[in-house]
């Protein structure tokens, strides 16, 4: 059961319209490492969490948070675009859509949104629920989401160098930090799932290794003719599963034969060996009559 409060969680205000900002902004928005996307990410996986308890509201908690982030974007997108493009010569066209392709802004804002927020990208690509990870196991989901709030903290980070925008920044800055938390967050929720023996490395830790080739379980194979990688704490070592020990090779330790080109069935119409000749182009009819 959701309700809605009509306040923000922290102040959404610019100083000045920006049309040209509205349209960045809403990479952090409706973009793959967006607001959008980890409040539906936490949010799916806690309606899907199968353990009750601290993990599951911890998630249900972050989830609603960034649906307020949402909303913080959106009210300030709206107020970005509430004005013309800074430029006096733009403002001399009356046409806001044509206002936006001059100024380089969203011409959608206009035209679709009614100088509005869209649940898209900064290149206009519409939010896709493809981008979101929710795979039932916390480890692995913990994992993604502290990467999500890292991608999300760098394009945050990225837009506060790209304006000047006092109230914009004050925004940003609210976010980069809460951006800190939850990064910090979720990697000691993933620590913690381990410490109490609910998931250990590697994921799905329920798969019984010894069903997986073990002799080529911690081979570092290198496939390219950078030497530096055997440098690395994954080419010599303990492994981070306290499992196995690291070892460095110069190529693949492994090979097999390739099988022979497949032949499938002939009404599929590819080429085949018996493509050529009268005979191949009887093949279709004959077994057409055949069955």
């Amino acid at each position: 059961m959701f309700f809605h409060k009509q306040e923000l969680q922290f102040k959404s205000k610019p100083d000045k319209p920006d049309p040209i900002f509205a349209r960045k902004l809403q990479e952090v928005l409706g973009g793959q490492y967006g607001e959008i996307t980890v409040a539906m990410q936490y949010g799916f996986q806690a309606w899907n969490s199968h353990l009750p308890g601290k993990y599951r509201d911890l998630l249900f908690g972050i989830g609603a948070e960034e649906m307020g982030h949402v909303e913080m974007l959106a009210v300030m997108i709206a107020q970005l675009l509430e004005g013309g493009p800074k430029d006096d010569a733009e403002d001399a066209i009356q046409d806001p859509t044509l206002k936006a392709v001059i100024s380089g802004g969203d011409v959608q804002h206009a035209i679709v949104a009614g100088a509005g927020a869209r649940p898209v990208d900064s290149n206009g690509n519409p939010w896709q629920g493809s981008y979101i990870t929710c795979s039932g196991n916390l480890l692995a989901d913990f994992t993604s989401n502290a990467n999500a709030e890292m991608q999300g903290r760098v394009q945050v980070a990225r837009l506060w160098h790209m304006t000047e925008d006092k109230g914009v920044r004050d925004m940003l800055a609210f976010l980069l930090a809460r951006d800190t938390m939850h990064q910090n967050q979720w990697i000691a929720a993933a620590a913690e799932l381990q410490e109490e023996g609910y998931e250990e490395l590697p994921v799905p830790s329920t798969f019984p290794i010894s069903k997986e080739h073990r002799e080529v379980s911690y081979q570092y194979l290198n496939f390219s003719d950078g030497a530096a990688a055997a440098e690395g704490k994954w080419a010599s070592g303990p492994t981070p599963d306290g499992k196995g020990e690291f070892s460095y090779h110069d190529g693949p330790t492994t090979s097999a034969p390739m099988p022979p080109a497949t032949q499938p069935d002939v009404n599929l119409h590819g080429t085949m060996p018996l493509s050529k000749g009268p005979i191949a182009k009887a093949a279709g009819a004959v077994k057409d009559a055949l069955t």
